[in-house]
Formats: structure tokens, sequence, C-alpha cells
């Protein structure tokens, strides 16, 4: 099941094999791509052009462009509905406090200085664990105060590395 958000009105979606229902009302539709991202939809005898303008995975919204209109469509799956209800909702947006070794290894390097402002996704550090090399990767935003760690120091699992 999905909640999906069209104009601030929101909808439950499900899907059974081939079959979608919106709100319990089985949806008697044909659709077919005609081009990249594009598509011709007939519903209810009349015709519709669609085209998927952008897909943020990160947001989980849909942007399309039906005979001209823009939509922004958002979709949540029955994770994002649960985390929702727990108020466990914008964690990767969140700001961070601090950034822990995830395994015990030897620092190879490290690509940030104190000052930086980082974003999720970001390249911190490399740490060398069991003959591999790991990017550690910034879990959300924030500006570095300090680097509590130096190239070749070894550490151990959830020792503190960057504080922000």
């Amino acid at each position: 099941m999905y909640q999906v958000t069209i104009n601030q009105h929101k909808y439950e979606v499900n899907k059974k094999g081939d079959t979608y229902s919106v709100n319990d009302k089985v949806i008697d539709w044909d659709i077919i791509s005609i081009g990249d991202k594009k598509y011709h939809i007939i519903y209810n005898n009349q015709s519709y052009n669609a085209e998927l303008i952008d897909i943020s995975i990160d947001k989980k919204e849909v942007t399309l462009k039906i005979n001209n209109e823009v939509f922004n469509i958002g979709v949540k799956d029955k994770f994002d509905q649960l985390l929702e209800k727990l108020g466990m909702t914008d964690l990767s947006l969140s700001k961070i406090n601090e950034i822990k070794a995830p395994m015990p290894g030897l620092i190879l390097s490290i690509n940030i200085k104190e000052g930086d402002e980082v974003k999720k996704g970001d390249s911190i550090m490399i740490l060398e664990a069991m003959k591999m090399e790991n990017v550690l990767k910034s879990p959300g935003e924030g500006i570095v105060k300090s680097i509590v760690v130096k190239q070749g120091d070894s550490v151990e699992k959830n020792a503190i590395l960057v504080q922000f």
C-alpha cells in the first residue's frame, strides 16, 4: 500500500499484479510508452499524454507533466508511513553531532578539515579494515568542529572520529 499526495490531496494506492486501485476503486486504464519518459494513457475514454519530468528518490517525489499540466506527486510506502507514525521523519536531513568508526581499522586519509561544511554523502575519510579501504561518508549535514583522529591512527569500533 502506498500513500500518494497530489496537490495536498492524499490517496491510498494498492497494486496487485498488473491491477492498481485508488482508494479501493480499481483503475481500468491503458498505458503505453511512446518514447523516452513519455507515455500515452487512456482512462474513462479520454486520452492523456504524460511525461516523466523528474524523480527524487531522496524526497520520494515524482514530477509528471500530464496534458501540459505539471503535477508534483509524493509517494510513501508502508515503511515511510510507519516512520512518520513513530515521529521519525526527515532523519536524513537532520544535523549530525559526531561520526564514529563503524569497525576497527587504520585511518588512511582524512578528506575534511576543521570548519568545513559537510553535506549528506560527502566523503569524510578512508578507513582501512581487513585489508579493504572503506570510504566513510557523512550521514547528514554539519560544520566540522574537531577531527579527533589523524592519518595513521588505529581506531576501535565506535571510536569518535569527527565532531560537529
